[in-house]
């Protein structure tokens, strides 16, 4: 059954896809079949490896799978983004624990869109190597403010529509903001700059031939 949180969540999703997507149309980003498919892969990648998480407080892991987030995101626009974290992060939920968190299923969800919003920028674009040193800030910076978006939204839901102890969930956003932060800044964005830069290499060696 859904609950009141979920009918917020999804309402939610849809208003800022339906944003995004007439943004994208603004830059010549377009959700294509290869976007689409991308989401059903990213998620079921994303709910899987959630799957193995380590505890580091109350109700609270140490998941790798957030690095998917910047580098679905960088790859395919904030959509694709967006989309990869909430139905990643509601699945795992769903299968997992039986019910679904929204508010933190919302966290995953801002991540992966603010880790896309580098594809708007039309001199970025990591299938044909174009990566340069401003676009490496600006995804270091996106993802700061997804970060601190992101916890203030998880905070807000889960404090009023949760009703959960602020205390608590205190702790629970600076040990989860902490570490997400850190696999986005130590694996996600460096793995978008490999890809990047082997693609650019590769093409170098083509034209050379």
């Amino acid at each position: 059954m859904i609950t009141v949180q979920g009918i917020v969540a999804i309402i939610t999703v849809i208003i800022l896809s339906a944003i995004l997507y007439f943004l994208g149309k603004k830059s010549s980003l377009k959700l294509t079949t290869k976007s689409v498919v991308a989401i059903g892969i990213g998620s079921a990648l994303y709910a899987a490896l959630s799957a193995v998480a380590i505890p580091i407080g109350p109700n609270t892991s140490f998941r790798m799978s957030i690095a998917l987030l910047p580098i679905f995101g960088a790859l395919f626009g904030p959509i694709v983004g967006l989309l990869v974290g909430f139905i990643g992060h509601a699945l795992n939920d769903a299968l997992l624990w039986g019910s679904v968190w929204w508010s933190w299923v919302f966290l995953s969800a801002i991540l992966g869109m603010f880790g896309g919003l580098i594809k708007l920028d039309s001199s970025f674009d990591v299938a044909t190597g174009k990566i340069e040193n401003k676009h490496i800030v600006k995804m270091y910076a996106y993802a700061v403010i997804g970060m601190i978006a992101a916890s203030v939204v998880a905070y807000a839901g889960d404090v009023f529509l949760y009703g959960e102890p602020a205390k608590k969930v205190w702790i629970q956003i600076v040990l989860a903001s902490s570490t997400n932060m850190a696999v986005m800044a130590v694996i996600g964005i460096p793995v978008v700059i490999l890809l990047g830069k082997n693609k650019r290499k590769n093409q170098n060696l083509t034209l050379d031939e």
